[in-house]
């Protein structure tokens, strides 16, 4: 019997490309040359989580069989008793994903491959068009038409809009207030604008980045009916999400939302009761979802190969995340050349009942930028 391959240490790497915080997880093996990378990525939270894998996780892992990923994924959620916070959901998610790109690695074969094979060859993927005015966030869509985007998100002024005059009460504290009836106002001039100059052969996205109050939230999804959104992500806060019900009787307007949820039983009566048609999953969700634990693991391996061309380890990445036949990918952030992008405009999504949106922010300039910790 061959003897195990064991956890010999375990670092996490600070990273900042575009001045966006990353926590980058490396497992070493007994095994010569042979590591696992994974995605901790809590950008609000990076050094909290970056301590509870230094300081806690990786001495509580060193010398365990690589090959155990259930039993360890197991005893890291339980261990601390308190669990299911975006802190220690990230933390395990990177040591998770970190030991399947080690198991794959073992196999000599890709992770989606581990699980059952790839269903298709790529996805659609959409960019984000934002400007000052409507002008210049119809000329910003029409460049990514040009480079044949089929899906585009609009936002002008950013989350929440820009309103140039803002009443506020005297005294009150320095800061950006914020006008959601103007947001609001706003938001469906955009979309009006931007069927009557771009037409319907292009999809629309919008994020409300949970900027307005529940019922302000189901006027906008109404009023924004008739420009027919791929979907509005976000319209309400992780706990609201009771109002779901009332803003699907009240309006067809597809909607997106999940990001924010760090345990299945905040998204589960979402996808039950069909309240949501599109659906966020981040990593901090990722690492308790009900067996098969395929969604979690697959999902969790996007990190696994982070060497190599930033736009080639971009299309892998797109390539390994849509496998598993019962998800279908249905957003993709990413930035890279014209090329890339030839390849996946013929495509358009397939749509499903669960969609997966993930923001992929990891590729190999995570290891080659300045880190900001070593």
């Amino acid at each position: 019997m061959s003897k195990p391959i064991t956890i010999t240490k375990i670092r996490t790497i600070l990273t900042s490309p575009e001045k966006i915080p990353l926590v980058i997880v490396k497992i070493e093996t007994s095994e010569p040359g042979l590591y696992g990378l994974g995605c901790a990525t809590f950008t609000q939270r990076y050094l909290a989580v970056a301590t509870a894998i230094d300081e806690y996780l990786a001495p509580f892992l060193i010398g365990r069989d690589v090959a155990q990923i259930e039993d360890i994924w197991q005893t890291c959620m339980t261990s601390a008793y308190w669990r299911n916070g975006p802190i220690t959901n990230n933390a395990v998610s990177g040591i998770d994903m970190a030991l399947w790109d080690i198991k794959g690695k073992v196999a000599g074969m890709p992770v989606y491959d581990l699980l059952g094979g790839k269903t298709r060859e790529a996805a659609a993927v959409y960019r984000h068009a934002d400007g000052k005015s409507l002008t210049e966030v119809e000329d910003n869509v029409r460049k990514y038409m040009e480079q044949g985007l089929l899906y585009i998100r609009c936002q002008m002024g950013g989350y929440g809009g820009r309103i140039d005059q803002i009443k506020s009460p005297e005294g009150a504290l320095p800061g950006a207030y914020f006008d959601p009836h103007g947001y609001a106002r706003n938001t469906v001039k955009l979309f009006e604008h931007m069927r009557n100059t771009v037409g319907h052969d292009i999809e629309l996205l919008h994020d409300v980045h949970e900027r307005l109050a529940p019922i302000e939230a189901i006027r906008l999804s109404k009023n924004l009916e008739p420009y027919r959104l791929f979907f509005l992500e976000d319209a309400l806060a992780p706990e609201q999400v009771d109002w779901f019900a009332i803003m699907r009787n009240q309006s067809s307007t597809p909607v997106a939302m999940g990001e924010l949820f760090t345990h299945p039983q905040e998204w589960l009566p979402l996808i039950q009761n069909r309240l949501s048609i599109s659906f966020v999953v981040t990593s901090a969700q990722l690492v308790e979802l009900p067996q098969p634990r395929n969604w979690r693991t697959f999902v969790k391996h996007l990190a696994s190969e982070l060497h190599g061309m930033v736009q080639e380890m971009s299309l892998q990445l797109v390539t390994q995340l849509i496998c598993i036949s019962m998800l279908a990918l249905q957003t993709l952030v990413f930035k890279s050349g014209g090329d890339l992008l030839t390849k996946f405009k013929r495509y358009s999504l397939e749509l499903q009942f669960l969609r997966v949106a993930m923001s992929i922010q990891m590729t190999s300039q995570a290891l080659e930028s300045t880190s900001m910790r070593n």
